[in-house]
């Protein structure tokens, strides 16, 4: 999984993981025929004491592994991995995905053939659906992330209607809004710059954080979809989940005050919080789950507001620092995802 190049840029795969140690086996399996021969990879283990990486290395002697003291979640552990990494390029990777032999490849000509290029994301389908003989896509990221103008995210490939089947629809590179954490490839300067992931967040929504925060200094989010992973999905917290609930509404509110220009950000939040709040009743309706959930939806907004003047700090910082305004990045997204919409 490593080796030298004198000509090609090199890549580090940095694979965040947490105690599913014949997941990461597949994950690795599967990288070893990559095609692309200039890359190395690192595993950040977030196991602490409870790790399950015993005798990783022998098996996968050209990998290095970092060992972290406690679980510090997606986002700190990317970012422990990018403190380490040198190359040009980096890819935050799911330990519960599978690589197609030419996945980084194309990701690495689409950067080289564009400088102001920040982020790329590979087309993203089901593994546990290509088990049953079916290449759709998968959930988490699909085809390429988008935004609406309220701060709901959706994808190519995937809508309320359920995901749809991979036949080539997607298969034009364009601009994106986000690029899914599941194999986020990205420039490693451009990283650098922004800080890295939120680590606050600890997972869900940090990748959308990150890529804004990109395009809000000039850099270009795309789609890479010659390149494709395979995602199991739900290996973290299963969808439903109350605290994938949780991370979700809280991260979604904190994302929009950290990011959006003021103006559109006083006209839409007041409808947000709207929607916030019409989300905490149809849970409450759910029976015994519901509640759970529930509960959850109000605790994310106790803790925004807990977190608002840290939030503020954040925010002066990451408005200061843009040179895109919001007229440039909102100028194709609808008002809604709840809202009927042209195909893109």
């Amino acid at each position: 999984m490593q080796a030298s190049s004198k000509t090609a840029p090199a890549v580090t795969v940095i694979i965040p993981h947490l105690r599913n140690r014949p997941m990461l086996d597949a994950c690795l399996d599967a990288l070893r025929k990559t095609t692309f021969r200039d890359f190395s990879v690192l595993v950040v283990d977030n196991g602490g004491e409870d790790s399950d990486l015993a005798a990783l290395e022998s098996r996968y002697p050209d990998l290095a592994v970092l060992r972290l003291p406690a679980n510090a979640g997606y986002a700190g552990g990317c970012n422990a991995g990018l403190k380490l990494a040198t190359s040009r390029y980096v890819v935050f990777l799911n330990d519960d995905t599978v690589v197609e032999p030419e996945w980084l490849g194309c990701l690495v000509a689409a950067a080289e053939s564009d400088p102001a290029v920040g982020a790329l994301q590979p087309k993203i389908l089901s593994l546990p659906e290509r088990r049953q003989g079916r290449r759709v896509f998968d959930y988490a990221g699909a085809a390429g992330g988008l935004f609406d103008r309220l701060g709901f995210p959706y994808c190519l490939g995937r809508s309320f209607g359920g995901r749809e089947v991979d036949a080539g629809q997607y298969d034009h590179p364009r601009d994106i809004f986000w690029a899914s954490g599941v194999a986020l490839f990205a420039r490693r300067e451009a990283v650098e710059r922004l800080g890295g992931f939120e680590e606050s967040f600890f997972m869900h929504m940090e990748e959308i954080d990150l890529c804004w925060r990109m395009s809000l200094v000039g850099y270009r989010v795309r789609s890479a979809p010659q390149s494709v992973a395979w995602h199991e999905g739900g290996a973290s917290l299963a969808e439903g989940s109350p605290l994938k609930v949780y991370y979700n509404h809280r991260n979604a509110l904190l994302t929009l005050l950290r990011n959006r220009s003021a103006a559109p950000l006083i006209a839409l939040l007041p409808l947000r919080l709207a929607l916030e709040a019409a989300a905490l009743l149809y849970y409450l309706a759910g029976g015994k789950e519901g509640m759970a959930r529930a509960a959850q939806v109000a605790r994310a907004f106790i803790d925004v507001l807990w977190r608002l003047p840290e939030t503020l700090r954040q925010r002066r910082s990451i408005q200061r620092a843009r040179t895109v305004g919001d007229r440039e990045l909102f100028r194709h997204a609808p008002l809604s995802i709840f809202l009927p919409r042209r195909p893109a």
